[in-house]
């Protein structure tokens, strides 16, 4: 992934923040904007649970920006029909697909450089699991959103993550290439017996307290 753009960063803040006719929630957005754009990514790919709406336009915003792609994985066709009608003529700069995300992920969009998933998917863990497996070369970003209470966990090793409190919650990972254990895709057993470990991120729902396990197993 390309060296940090604060002017990127800034100039998608700032469109994000005039599609504030359409955005409900623009703490996420604008933090999704300037998060992708302030990374240069070319290729973002958005895996939504249901139909697709502010998450996408902080994209489009971002994608304006740095001459990027916006790809929004989609369940089914009343979800595509419904996001072309929530998204308006900012529906033109997406690039909707409907299909398998995992199967997406790892078959036609690996090497994307920022992912953006919506935890609500019932298996957004594998989810996760196939971008990690589809890091090319350098660095991808992925972020959760709708994070909180999930107990959404990073299988690989060496990815810097994070849970930010805004919005439904915001998991964000930085996610290196690096050679997959024991040959496998993220998450495999390891070589001749070698133990494996992943993080799990838990939150007390009446606290709001995070806490951060790793769980090693042979």
């Amino acid at each position: 992934m390309a060296c940090w753009s604060a002017e990127n960063a800034t100039q998608a803040y700032i469109r994000t923040l005039k599609m504030g006719n359409r955005v409900k929630e623009p703490d996420v957005a604008e933090f999704v904007s300037a998060l992708a754009a302030g990374n240069s990514a070319q290729l973002m790919v958005e895996v939504c649970a249901g139909t697709a709406g502010t998450t996408t336009l902080a994209l489009v915003a971002a994608a304006h920006q740095t001459g990027g792609r916006v790809v929004c994985i989609l369940r089914g066709l009343d979800e595509l029909h419904a996001s072309e009608d929530a998204l308006g003529s900012n529906a033109d700069y997406v690039e909707f697909v409907i299909g398998d995300a995992r199967r997406l992920l790892m078959n036609c969009y690996k090497g994307a450089d920022f992912t953006l998933i919506d935890c609500n998917l019932e298996d957004h863990e594998g989810v996760f699991r196939a971008v990690q497996a589809g890091v090319k070369h350098g660095e991808a970003v992925v972020v959760g959103y709708n994070a909180l209470g999930k107990g959404s966990w990073w299988p690989r090793s060496g990815s810097k993550t994070q849970l930010l409190p805004i919005g439904g919650g915001l998991l964000v990972a930085r996610i290196p290439a690096m050679a997959k254990v024991g040959g496998n895709n993220a998450g495999g057993g390891g070589v001749n017996g070698a133990k494996r470990s992943r993080w799990v991120v838990r939150v007390d729902k009446c606290t709001g307290e995070e806490h951060v396990y790793r769980i090693t197993s042979p």
